[in-house]
């Protein structure tokens, strides 16, 4: 397994473990042929998120050599361990110690399933 520890996603990306031979997942969920096919969708196994969409702070204008706040973040819906279905066209394929992973925006996140057992 991976140490992710050491990694920081960034924003709102997401870090994917991508099943292989995907016909079916642990809960039971089906990838029809048509899109196994073509391969415009893949799954996979969240690993670590990034923070979420940053939202912008008003500086102060009165005092403008002030430290201004620590950044604030919408959190992403997406939480380790659960599996996702992504658009194959938006991800990136990366490989760290060995492994095959994708990184993902949100925004090309098709489907979370959330499951407490799915794991275990």
């Amino acid at each position: 397994m991976i140490n992710t520890q050491k990694i920081i996603v960034v924003g709102d990306r997401i870090l994917i473990k991508p099943e292989e031979n995907l016909d079916k997942t642990n809960s039971g969920l089906y990838l029809p042929p048509n899109v196994k096919e073509k391969e415009t969708v893949r799954g996979g196994y969240v690993i670590k998120t990034g923070p979420g969409y940053a939202v912008g702070t008003t500086p102060d204008e009165d005092e403008p050599w002030k430290e201004s706040e620590p950044a604030k973040y919408i959190p992403l819906q997406a939480k380790e361990g659960d599996f996702a279905l992504y658009l194959r066209k938006d991800a990136i394929d990366i490989e760290l110690e060995n492994q095959k992973m994708v990184i993902v925006a949100q925004s090309a996140i098709l489907l979370l399933l959330r499951d407490e057992d799915l794991l275990t």
